[in-house]
């Protein structure tokens, strides 16, 4: 009996410890940005990078990307190097592929960090096209 109780409370545990571990991960073993103490940042913050990626992304001369988002999920490594760079949403006329060769000439970001040791961290953003 006793043995039978032991089982079930090792096996209760086990499945909330794996629960709490999968919500903490994302992808590649990154963690998503809610799970760590600091999150990721761009060198002078999030206006610089978006100030980056416009003085960078070369626009399409489509008339019908008037001003639409596409949306890229990357992973920020330990030395805030951009890689895994994935998009999520494109809008075609290769809008997609120009936001993923902006972000590989990305100045490197200042990483996550948990437990106050640098980990890896998945990062998702919105990028504005104006034609």
């Amino acid at each position: 009996m006793k043995n039978v109780f032991f089982l079930l409370v090792l096996f209760f545990v086990i499945q909330i410890v794996s629960a709490q571990t999968s919500e903490r991960f994302v992808n590649d073993n990154s963690y998503s940005p809610s799970s760590v103490d600091v999150k990721p940042k761009f060198p002078g913050g999030i206006e610089k990078f978006y100030q980056f990626i416009r003085e960078n992304y070369k626009i399409s001369n489509s008339k019908e990307l008037l001003a639409r988002k596409i949306f890229v999920n990357f992973v920020i490594e330990k030395d805030g190097k951009l890689t895994n760079i994935k998009v999520l949403r494109d809008l075609g006329f290769d809008t997609g592929k120009e936001a993923v060769r902006v972000l590989l000439l990305s100045p490197k970001w200042i990483p996550a960090e948990l437990n106050g040791k640098k980990v890896r961290c998945s990062y998702t953003l919105p990028i504005e096209i104006k034609s």
